[in-house]
C-alpha cells in the first residue's frame, strides 16, 4: 500500500504554528481499520483521509469528496483544521481547479472555498445553553482549580462545555493557565462531555474580540493548538454576547492561531484561517 501523505499546520500562515494535521488521498478504497492505524502512527491531534466519491473523479479536476477524520484514539464526527488542510492539500499541492470544494462528511456537506489570504470553511454554527455549575463543578475544578468562573455553558450538538472565565482575566493568564487533563477522563465519564473550552473576553478595542483554549482527553487530545469545531460554538456564544456577527478570534495554545469568524444569515458560519503545508510524501505499509 501506498498513499500520498501531507502534513500542513493550519489556521496560520507561517510553518510551524497552528494546528497540524496530516491528509491522506485515498485513490482506491482503505481498509476499515487502516484508518484508524494511520491516526495512531501519524499521532497528530487529527488524520483526515480525502476519498473519491466516484470511481471516474480525480483530485484536479473534481470539486466534491468525501472526507473522514480520525485523531490517534478514535473518529470525530467534525474537525475544522483538518478540513482546512484538506483544502489546503488539494487547491495548492494537488493543484485542484475549483474555486470552492464541497465535502462531504458525518456533520452533513461542508465547504471550503479559496479566499486571497486563507480558505473560508462553511461549518455549522452549533448554540451553547445554559449549564448548571453544580452538575459540572467537579469537572472545571479539577480542571482550574479554584479560577474564577463567569459562566458555563454546553453544546449538546457538539458535547463540548464552554467555560467563560472572569472578564479581571487577561491573555496572559489564559496562556499560562496549568489545566489538569489527566484527571479529567476519572471525573467526566458519562460520555456527556468530550471537550472543554475555555474561553474569555477580548480586550476592548483589541485586535481579538476573544481567546481561547481547547481540551479533549476524552478523545485522546489533551490540548488542540487550534480547534475550527470549537469555534462553532463559540462564534455563536460570543455573537449573543459582543452583539456582532463578523469577529476575530485567537486560540492561545502554545502554537497560537487566528480565527476571522463572519456569521452567515443562512444560521452556519464562515470561519477563515491560512495554512502552510509543511510535509508531502508517500505512506508505505
Amino acid at each position: 500500500m501506498k498513499l500520498p501523505i501531507f502534513i500542513a499546520d493550519a489556521f496560520t500562515a507561517k510553518a510551524f504554528r497552528g494546528n497540524p494535521a496530516a491528509v491522506c488521498l485515498l485513490e482506491d478504497k482503505l481498509d476499515e481499520d487502516m484508518h484508524q492505524k494511520i491516526a495512531r502512527e501519524m499521532n497528530l491531534s487529527e488524520t483526515a483521509f480525502i476519498r473519491k466519491l466516484d470511481p471516474t473523479d480525480n483530485f484536479t479536476q473534481s470539486s466534491r469528496f468525501g472526507l473522514r477524520w480520525f485523531t490517534p484514539a478514535s473518529e470525530v464526527p467534525l474537525c475544522g483544521h483538518a478540513t482546512l488542510a484538506s483544502a489546503a492539500v488539494l487547491f495548492h499541492k494537488i493543484k485542484n481547479v475549483n474555486s470552492t470544494l464541497n465535502f462531504v462528511t458525518l456533520s452533513g456537506e461542508l465547504k471550503a472555498r479559496r479566499a486571497e489570504d486563507g480558505i473560508i470553511l462553511d461549518l455549522p454554527l452549533y448554540p451553547a445553553h445554559p449549564q448548571d455549575f453544580h452538575e459540572v463543578k467537579d469537572l472545571i475544578k479539577t480542571a482550574i482549580g479554584n479560577t474564577q468562573v463567569q459562566d458555563v455553558r454546553y453544546s449538546p450538538d457538539t458535547r463540548k462545555l464552554l467555560v467563560r472565565l472572569s472578564d479581571t482575566y487577561d491573555r496572559s493568564f489564559l496562556e499560562k493557565l496549568q489545566v489538569n487533563t489527566q484527571s479529567l477522563l476519572q471525573v467526566e465519564n458519562t460520555g456527556k462531555v468530550k471537550g472543554l473550552i475555555l474561553t474569555i473576553k477580548g480586550d476592548p478595542g483589541g485586535q481579538f474580540d476573544f481567546y481561547s483554549r481547547y481540551f479533549a482527553p476524552w478523545v485522546g487530545v489533551a490540548e488542540d493548538p487550534v480547534t475550527g469545531s470549537a469555534h462553532t460554538v463559540l462564534s455563536s456564544y460570543w455573537s449573543q454576547q459582543l452583539g456582532k456577527k463578523d469577529m476575530h478570534a485567537f486560540q492561545c495554545s502554545c502554537r497560537g492561531g487566528e480565527l476571522e469568524i463572519s456569521l452567515r444569515p443562512d444560521g452556519r458560519v464562515d470561519i477563515k484561517g491560512g495554512a502552510a503545508v509543511v510535509l508531502e510524501g508517500t505512506l508505505t505499509a
